[in-house]
């Protein structure tokens, strides 16, 4: 299944996959949680992306590619990455005032995720 968010959160979220995974989801998890309603944009881009990740296994495979990359080149930098493979790289700083710095600096270079 897949689990996201849109509008920052500020809207909710959504989860899709297979009906079995939904069900028990809607029966275990807070009432709240399914009680959005989604903007139809979000519904139709959550069905493409189910179409894609079962169309084909290209765009997984290479996230997976990117992801190594990226790790390794910031290991090689000298950078500390939290976790192993996600996809999601937290880049460990140990400092607020750098972390802010460093945030800046991305942002005025046009580096956004």
């Amino acid at each position: 299944g897949i689990n996201a968010e849109y509008g920052g959160g500020a809207c909710g979220g959504y989860t899709t996959g297979p009906k079995q995974v939904v069900d028990i989801l809607r029966q275990r998890s807070r009432p709240y949680l399914f009680s959005n309603t989604m903007p139809p944009s979000v519904v139709g881009a959550a069905i493409k992306v189910m179409q894609l990740l079962t169309e084909s296994d290209e765009l997984p495979q290479l996230v997976e590619r990117n992801t190594k990359h990226f790790r390794d080149r910031m290991t090689a930098a000298g950078f500390t990455l939290s976790g192993t493979s996600h996809p999601i790289c937290p880049v460990m700083l140990y400092d607020a005032a750098l972390a802010a710095s460093f945030a800046d600096e991305l942002l005025q270079r046009e580096y956004t995720s």
